[in-house]
């Protein structure tokens, strides 16, 4: 069996695999596989067995009981394969996550058929997770998939199986669908203080200059030049490290996170994490931040755009 499945035709024909499929899928009836369900053998067992007794004995009750149940079996069995055939099938976007926590795919799943849909199970195979909708007629509902992100960069959503044993569970009818979804998965974070801003006369990328002091902004790590004056002492007494409250006012702070500056780890991953986490914070405390990896230089900037930038640049990072 292995011997043949490894034929890709084979494969396709039996599997559906294909390339991520973009758009909406429908799920036509060669896509749609049905088998008895272990309900379903039972039940085909019982209907030989009283056919057998019925021919034995020459019932006519019994031959009446056993040719009701099989007609029940075989509309149940037309019944499954509808409830599943020509379901629309199309995938939402996904927000990227950080490292070690889960994606949350949407998939949306619409009925363009005048009768509902009940108990449609959508099931990540790789994954396991899995939910159960009912699909009133001539709507839409959506199933949300939670998928573990393990790295950073692009995880993709894979194959999703759609199945149903609606209405009397003799038949279970399934049918593969794979998406052209993915989500972008930033590295995992670290905590740690942000580096001070350095003066580079030379580059002309990161001035340090005098923050205002009208508003509180923020808290950001601890400096050893920074006044004591603006030590989050309450913070301090809460948290592992030293916190420096941060003012917004007329002048600012540009900031590089330069790749030059984590030291420690040859390794790409830690240093990544270092540059995630400063990126976070820097971003909370309002400063004026630029990013530089090897072969990458990100300008500085503020905001959620900039954020999502300085981060995808992290996710996406390949070592030469």
């Amino acid at each position: 069996m292995r011997a043949l499945l490894a034929d890709p035709r084979l494969r396709r024909w039996f599997h559906g695999d294909a390339p991520p499929e973009r758009g909406t899928v429908v799920l036509g009836h060669r896509r749609v596989y049905i088998m008895p369900t272990r309900a379903g053998w039972i039940f085909a067992a019982t209907v030989g067995i009283l056919l057998v007794g019925s021919i034995n004995y020459a019932l006519q009750l019994g031959f009446a009981l056993t040719f009701l149940l099989a007609g029940m079996g075989l509309a149940g069995m037309v019944h499954t394969t509808r409830n599943l055939a020509r379901l629309a099938v199309s995938a939402g976007r996904a927000e990227p996550v950080f490292a070690g926590e889960r994606a949350q795919f949407h998939l949306h799943l619409d009925n363009r058929s005048p009768f509902e849909r009940p108990s449609i199970l959508v099931r990540h195979v790789a994954g396991n997770a899995q939910q159960v909708l009912n699909l009133p007629a001539l709507a839409a509902r959506e199933a949300v998939l939670p998928v573990p992100g393990a790295k950073r960069g692009w995880l993709r959503l894979t194959r999703v199986m759609v199945e149903t044993r609606f209405p009397l569970g003799l038949f279970r009818a399934w049918s593969y669908v794979e998406l052209d979804a993915r989500c972008l998965v930033y590295p995992r974070p670290e905590r740690t203080p942000l580096p001070a801003p350095a003066a580079d006369a030379a580059a002309g990328a990161a001035r340090a200059q005098a923050q205002g002091s009208d508003d509180f902004s923020g808290l950001r790590g601890y400096q050893p030049s920074d006044s004591p004056r603006h030590v989050a002492w309450k913070a301090a007494a809460r948290a592992e490290n030293m916190l420096t409250k941060q003012f917004s006012g007329a002048a600012g702070s540009e900031l590089w996170l330069d790749w030059s500056l984590v030291a420690g780890s040859p390794a790409d991953e830690p240093r990544l994490s270092r540059l995630c986490g400063w990126v976070l914070q820097a971003e909370q405390a309002g400063a004026l931040y630029g990013l530089r990896l090897p072969g990458l230089e990100v300008a500085p900037g503020r905001g959620d755009a900039h954020r999502s930038a300085c981060l995808q640049a992290l996710a996406l990072y390949a070592s030469a």
